[in-house]
Order: C-alpha cells, then sequence, then structure tokens
C-alpha cells in the first residue's frame, strides 16, 4: 500500500523503549473554535474569540462565528446607511445613527436608512426650491422654508416653489416688475409630451404660466424663446410594490405615503430608490431568492436551517452562506493516462484528481517527469482539477542526502514548479514518506522553501501526513504543527491502524481511532479548513492458524469484498469497538477475519470530516470501488 513505510515506521517508533510518554493530550490545546470572515468568506480560525476578534477588526464586512454553532459572537456590518439623491457607496455606512445623520445633515436630498427597519430613519430631502426667473441652481434646494427666503433675499425678482404641492408659494418681485412681466412678449407655454396643449395661452409672466401647468397633468412649462423647460408637472416619482409600477406622483411626500399603505413598496425617481420598506437581507438557496427579512439575526437563523443558502444584501453583497466547498479527492496510484480516466469515469462529485506524476529520481534533485498537459486539459472539461502526486520513491537514505543539499533541492523545486506551470494545474500533493526521524527539521525546512515557491507562482501545496499518535509525533519526521501552518492542505492519512506488519488483527481504520487522529490534528492548531481527511476504499484480511497464531495477511479492495463474501460464506457481527462489520470465514483449517469498507462506514467517515468542519476527504485510492459508491455519497457533500 501507498502508507505501508510510514505505518512501519510508526509502529517502530510506537515499541520504542524512548516513548515512555504520558497518554492523555496537553489540557493547552490550540484547537481552533472561532472562525474570522469577510462577508461570507473565511480567513481565519483561531482558537479563541478575544484573538479572532482583534483580527477581524482589521477588515470590513467582517464578522466572527462561533465554529460549533455558526453563532456571530462580534460583527462590524453597517447599521445604517446615508443616501444622497437616492445612491449610496460602502463609504456612506456607519454603525451609529448619530454619525450617520450628522454627515446626511450636510447633503441636500439625502435620507439615512435603518437597514434593519423600514422607511426614513432621516431625510433630509428639500422642501422648497429657489428661483430668480427661469433660473435655479443645485444649492438653492432648501429643508425648510426660512432658509430658502434668507437665500431669497439676496436676489431680486426671486421666487420659491413649494416641491411638495409643485406651487409658487413666495417671491420677492415689485408690483412694476411684476406689471413689466405681464406685458412682456409672451414666451412660456404649456406643453404635453413636446407639442402645445391644444387651446391653451402663452404666458408672459412665469406665474401665471406655472398655475395653469399644475392644472393639467404630466405636463411642463417651456419657454419658446429659450427652448428651455422651466417648470415640470410630470409625475416623476414613481411608486413600485413587488417589482411593478403601481402609480406616480409629482411629489415626493405624496408618493411615501402611498407606498406605505403597500408591501415590498419602494418610491424610485428615474433608477434612484427615495424610499423603501423593501427588507435589506434576502436568504436564497441554490441561487434562488427563499425569503426576505428586517432583522439580521432572523436572516442568519432561518439561513442555518437551509442547506446551501447564502444572505444577501439589497447591495448584492453575499454575508453569509451554508454553501461547503467540501472537496471529494482521490489519488490515483498510477501514472497512466488510460488508468486515470478509467478512474474518474467512475466517480461522481470528484473535485480533486491526484494522479502520480512526478517523483524524486536521485539525491541531487533530479525530476523524474510523467505529466501530461493534455490530460489536466480534459478533466477541466469535466470540472476535475488535477493536483498531481510527487512523492519521493519512499527511498530513506536517498531523500535524507537530498534535504542535507540545499543546491539538490532548488533544482528540484525549481524543475517541478516549471512543469506544474507547464501543465497549467493549479497545486501539487506532497507525498514524502518513509523519512528518517533525524530529518524531521530538514523536511519542514524543505516543505517551506517549497510552499514558497509554489505560491510565488499561485500554486497551492497539500501534504500527506500519517495519522500518528500525539504521544510520539513529536519523535517522527513530521512537524505537523509546523507544516500544517505553511501549506495550504494537510491531509491526515487515517488509514494502516492495522497494516502489513501488524502483530495483531484489526481494522485498517476504526471510526474511534479515525475521530481521535482529527481531534489531534485540530489541537496541533491547523484550522480545520486546511485538513482533508484521508479514507481507506480497502481492507485488510488476516489469516490466523488453530493456535491462535496471525499468519499472514493480505489487502482487498472494497470492490471485491462482496465477492469474498459470497464465494466464502462470510458471517457477520458488528463491532462496536471499531464501528465496522467484522467478517469470518474458515478455509483450509484457517480463520480468516477483515473489517468491512462498506458504502455506509465511507458515509460515516464523511460525517466525521462534516462533525469537525474540515475541508473534504481524500481516498486512497481510486479504483478500488464500485461506481455505486459515488452515487450513494455524493448528497451527503452538500449536507
Amino acid at each position: 500500500m501507498k502508507k505501508k513505510f510510514l505505518s512501519f515506521l510508526a509502529f517502530i517508533l510506537f515499541i520504542s523503549p524512548l516513548l515512555a510518554l504520558p497518554t492523555s493530550v496537553d489540557a493547552a490545546s490550540n484547537t481552533t473554535l472561532y472562525r474570522v470572515y469577510q462577508n461570507e468568506k473565511l480567513l481565519k480560525e483561531f482558537p479563541t474569540a478575544q484573538k479572532a476578534i482583534a483580527y477581524a477588526k482589521y477588515y470590513s464586512y467582517s464578522h466572527v462565528e462561533k465554529i460549533s454553532n455558526r453563532e456571530w459572537v462580534w460583527n462590524n456590518l453597517p447599521k445604517y446607511k446615508v443616501y444622497i439623491d437616492g445612491k449610496s457607496t460602502t463609504k456612506l455606512e456607519y454603525s451609529s445613527l448619530a454619525a450617520a445623520k450628522n454627515y446626511a445633515a450636510t447633503q441636500t436630498n439625502s435620507y439615512v436608512r435603518d437597514l434593519e427597519n423600514v422607511g426614513w430613519a432621516y431625510e433630509n430631502y428639500a422642501n422648497y426650491q429657489l428661483y430668480q426667473g427661469d433660473n435655479t441652481y443645485n444649492n438653492w434646494s432648501f429643508y425648510n422654508l426660512n432658509d430658502a427666503k434668507k437665500e431669497a433675499a439676496k436676489w431680486t425678482n426671486s421666487h420659491i416653489i413649494d416641491l411638495n404641492s409643485n406651487q409658487w408659494i413666495w417671491d420677492n418681485i415689485s408690483e412694476v416688475n411684476r406689471k413689466t412681466m405681464k406685458s412682456a412678449t409672451a414666451v412660456y407655454m404649456i406643453t404635453v409630451d413636446g407639442e402645445q396643449v391644444a387651446q391653451s395661452k402663452t404666458y408672459s409672466f412665469l406665474k401665471e404660466a406655472i398655475m395653469a401647468s399644475n392644472k393639467v397633468s404630466n405636463s411642463q412649462v417651456y419657454n419658446s424663446a429659450t427652448q428651455k423647460v422651466v417648470h415640470s408637472n410630470i409625475a416623476s416619482y414613481q411608486v413600485y410594490t413587488q417589482g411593478k409600477l403601481s402609480s406616480s406622483f409629482v411629489s415626493l411626500d405624496s408618493a411615501v405615503a402611498a407606498a406605505k399603505k403597500l408591501y415590498t413598496a419602494e418610491v424610485k425617481q428615474g433608477d434612484s430608490v427615495l424610499w423603501t420598506n423593501i427588507a435589506y437581507y434576502t436568504v436564497h438557496q441554490n441561487e434562488l431568492a427563499v425569503k426576505s427579512f428586517y432583522s439580521l439575526q432572523s436572516a442568519l437563523t432561518y439561513s442555518k436551517s437551509l442547506s446551501n443558502s447564502t444572505i444577501i444584501n439589497q447591495d448584492g453583497r453575499k454575508l453569509f452562506t451554508t454553501v461547503k466547498d467540501f472537496l471529494f479527492m482521490g489519488w490515483n496510484g498510477s501514472s497512466s493516462v488510460s488508468t486515470i480516466n478509467q478512474h474518474v469515469a467512475n466517480t461522481q462529485g470528484l473535485d480533486i484528481d491526484s494522479p502520480t506524476w512526478y517523483y524524486l529520481d536521485d539525491a541531487t534533485g533530479k525530476l523524474n517527469d510523467n505529466s501530461n498537459a493534455q490530460l489536466v486539459k480534459s478533466m477541466s472539461e469535466q470540472d476535475v482539477d488535477v493536483i498531481p502526486l510527487v512523492h519521493n520513491q519512499f527511498d530513506k537514505e536517498m531523500t535524507t542526502a537530498f534535504l542535507k543539499d540545499s543546491v539538490a533541492q532548488n533544482v528540484f523545486i525549481t524543475a517541478l514548479i516549471k512543469s506544474l506551470k507547464a501543465i497549467n494545474v493549479k497545486g501539487l500533493n506532497l507525498d514524502f514518506e518513509n523519512i528518517s526521524a533525524k530529518d524531521r527539521d530538514a523536511f519542514t525546512a524543505f516543505v517551506i522553501k517549497l510552499t514558497e515557491a509554489a505560491h510565488k507562482q499561485k500554486l497551492t501545496v497539500s501534504v500527506d501526513l500519517m495519522r500518528g499518535d500525539v504521544r510520539w509525533n513529536h519523535n517522527t519526521a513530521y512537524d505537523q504543527a509546523a507544516i500544517g501552518k505553511v501549506v495550504d492542505y494537510v491531509m491526515i492519512m487515517a488509514y494502516d491502524e492495522h497494516w502489513t506488519g501488524s502483530d495483531e488483527a484489526g481494522s485498517v481504520a476504526s471510526m474511534n481511532w479515525v475521530e481521535e487522529g482529527i481531534m489531534q490534528y485540530l489541537d496541533y492548531g491547523i484550522p480545520r479548513n486546511k485538513l482533508i481527511l484521508g479514507i481507506p476504499f480497502y481492507v485488510r484480511e488476516w489469516r490466523i492458524d488453530a493456535n491462535g497464531k496471525l499468519v499472514d495477511n493480505r489487502s482487498i479492495t472494497m470492490k471485491n469484498i462482496a465477492a469474498v463474501i459470497e464465494e466464502n460464506g462470510a458471517v457477520s457481527s458488528f463491532d462496536a469497538k471499531s464501528g465496522q462489520y467484522k467478517y469470518t470465514y474458515q478455509l483450509n483449517g484457517y480463520t480468516h477475519v477483515f473489517w468491512a469498507e462498506t458504502q455506509q462506514t465511507v458515509i460515516e467517515r464523511i460525517k466525521l470530516a462534516k462533525k469537525y468542519e474540515l475541508a473534504g476527504i481524500a481516498a486512497w485510492r481510486l479504483g478500488n470501488e464500485d461506481a455505486s459508491l459515488w452515487e450513494a455519497i455524493l448528497k451527503y457533500k452538500s449536507l
């Protein structure tokens, strides 16, 4: 098997007299318990809420979740938003109403929205517009009449329009000037859709034209001399409900009053939303809007109850999701294109395929390269990423020499990265096994060097590490904690609990043993979203003589288990300790025994990975299973 040398090393270390170690895990756990998100994207994990919050404060739209139940323990999402002329940006978002109002008060035609409520929390829309004859300016819009009059006092022949009634309500035109205006050439026409209203007059005095226009729906006052529209009675404020136009109004206040009586309504002028009672948060499931909420907490509670759901605010920003990028990966154990194609064709929902394409040829850093760019392209068309496996031939002496030679490492890394880029893959899977414990620091340094080089080229690095045991892992060649800090993924090879060299019969991966291994890796401080659980697609059958002595063993692939059971009349019994069915049969005076891997045990392993919020599972190896397995487990991918 791919991992047998590691397992042998683990066994030797376990029985070594040097390992008189305590059996309990250090109480000062580094297990991450909190996650920091920006919007719906995971940024980093921390063992304490305090550290998570301190980190999250550096990011806008961030929040901290408790991993166990996804409870939000802190967030800096804005609570209020300022709109100017119906438009807003992220720079106009605030945590307090006071701060939002302070800014909105400096802007005309602005309002503050409480993002968990309806309508305006504050508004500063102009109620009055100042004119001098036909002319006006943006800064001649006023919230109150006194301010409008104060400005008007600076200008002769000025007048004020009440924007809510659209009426001429005040002017400072003298009687002399009024008479002069009325006796001037008539230039003010009442028009609808650009045409003068039939049998309507043309006016000399603007006020008379405005009064006449206000009696004609959707009309305007047009100055034929300047060819400009100088007053409008068009109902430009439109009320929409559930996305459909309901009614139109000349004044904003009238439109808002109508909208308040409607469900999911908004008042718009052009494409600008000036008032709304539509909930700010909407829960989508599988990209379809399901339900909207005024309260973020209510949206969170509901979203958590749905699979594949996402909270999206009215600005289109994703704030939270239950969509899980749970990876299905499989190793091929082969470089053959035809074998790889057969393996992948047998699967459903496979995200990553890992062919054995590269290995360290000798201690000088020579790379043996069996990569195939065309296969990478064809797999990409099937929505499968190829992440090639890179190994060291499990040659301890050669690896020791290589890890002592920085030049050899540079040669190897340079050639590997160049090839990976040439075939257009996203990363590599490092599987250096049977390494001497004395090379622990040297191997960690190599992993760091390789990862830095890969990251410069935007390539990911995953490393295969044995499940091991926290009691003696520090005496192996693998510094899980240090390696886990730098690489993108760690594959926990959670199998070969009982391996070909074991002196007792047992499961290759009992459930309790696997779960304990997951907890130990979390205790190293490796983030959950970096951990991928390796699962076996094989079992080990043990042969025991009449005296109960273990004679030998063999590996059986999952797809061949049923045939072995049927051909030999194997009898099953559930082994609660392993969480698996144990099968036995008699043949030629020997007892044969194995612990079966089935669809259900694979599902249980997936459930373990999901229980601890791991990034996914990786199967050793593809081709050992029936196609029906993938159909059975696919539904658990997105749960």
